[in-house]
């Protein structure tokens, strides 16, 4: 049993804790990094999981991005700690935090991962969009949270915090 809960700045340094954890130690080198410098995650869809004990056991954080002129969700990192692994708690964390999307304005999600494992939430190859180097194409993924959201969508991603300093 899991409790989840919007991310708030008390739980920011354990979220990083739990990514460190998780994650390779190189993780903050990925080209996804960069377009996250400057930039908030987006306010009440970055979520943790807590157990029954109050204890860290999953999160996932969200930032805004756009292609052109259009804005989207960049999902990641979403991290399991490893006692919590292969209880259904990253599928979990993805599925809430994407049903609080639409609500919020938000039509379309991407994110850099494997397809096998992220299909099941509706995510596909996004063709069109081009992440920042070094990024695998394939890896690539988004996912329409109205209708047609991702029909025209095409360029390169890029950081919301570009052009305004």
């Amino acid at each position: 049993m899991f409790t989840l809960a919007v991310e708030t700045g008390e739980d920011w340094w354990e979220v990083e804790a739990l990514y460190d954890l998780c994650f390779a130690p190189g993780r903050e080198a990925l080209s996804s990094y960069r377009l996250r410098d400057g930039v908030d995650p987006v306010a009440g869809l970055s979520l943790v999981a807590r157990d029954v004990d109050g204890i860290l056991a999953g999160a996932i954080r969200y930032w805004p991005v756009k292609i052109g002129d259009a804005q989207a969700l960049l999902l990641g990192p979403v991290a399991v700690h490893p006692t919590h692994q292969g209880e259904g708690l990253g599928g979990l964390l993805i599925e809430d935090s994407l049903s609080r999307a639409a609500p919020l304005g938000w039509e379309r999600v991407m994110l850099v991962g494997d397809a096998p494992y992220y299909r099941r939430f509706g995510f596909e190859k996004l063709a069109n969009v081009v992440m920042p180097p070094p990024t695998n194409p394939e890896r690539v993924l988004g996912r329409a949270l109205v209708d047609g959201a991702w029909a025209d969508i095409a360029g390169d991603v890029e950081s919301v915090a570009e052009g305004t300093a």
